[in-house]
């Protein structure tokens, strides 16, 4: 049997095991990430929810940013919520370090607090008609440069976004029964690293 893919699940905090099992199910072999040496060898990686400058401290604490850095540049990488804000390029509300890889504007915490948290099906373009959608403590994409794919929206506002190998969700399809967005990763990363 094949070992490929093989796609990383970034383990220091948020519902990575879930997602994990969501990449199972569709065939991907999973290892979850706590330290720098662990991103080798890897075909892709999903970088969680969770709280961003948490997550920050955490790979800065491991000397484990730098390394992320160049892997996030130069492989596939999927960040959900947290994730979505550590790849964006600009980060406001407050401002943040992050891998500016992606070309957009992310609001921390746009849509409110824990307790406003909600589910929305709303329109995507992925096959398969109006997709759910789990925002806990959400971040808002406030601009996208004009080379991004926008995949789903909500108020007008994009919440599922593509660039090459590249992919990112301001909400947790982590937390729905639907697999299309795990499934477009997945996707992607055979794209870019053929199986035998």
């Amino acid at each position: 049997m094949s070992k490929c893919p093989q796609i990383g699940v970034l383990a220091l905090q948020g519902a990575y095991d879930i997602h994990a099992e969501r990449l199972n199910e569709l065939g991907a072999i999973t290892r979850f990430i706590r330290t720098p040496d662990q991103l080798e060898f890897l075909d892709g990686l999903v970088i969680p929810g969770g709280e961003s400058t948490t997550f920050l401290k955490h790979l800065e604490r491991a000397g484990f940013y730098d390394v992320l850095n160049d892997f996030v540049h130069t492989k596939p990488t999927f960040g959900t919520c947290a994730g979505t804000i550590l790849l964006a390029k600009d980060v406001t509300n407050p401002t943040q370090r992050s891998f500016a890889v992606l070309d957009i504007e992310v609001e921390r915490n746009a849509y409110g607090r824990q307790n406003d948290s909600t589910i929305l099906t709303e329109e995507t373009s992925l096959p398969g008609g109006p997709m759910e959608m789990v925002f806990i403590r959400a971040p808002r994409i406030t601009r996208v440069a004009d080379d991004i794919e926008v995949l789903a929206t909500r108020d007008g506002n994009a919440t599922l976004v593509r660039k090459g190998k590249l992919l990112a969700a301001t909400f947790h399809p982590e937390l729905s029964d639907d697999v299309r967005v795990h499934q477009l990763f997945l996707d992607m990363v055979r794209e870019h690293t053929p199986c035998d």
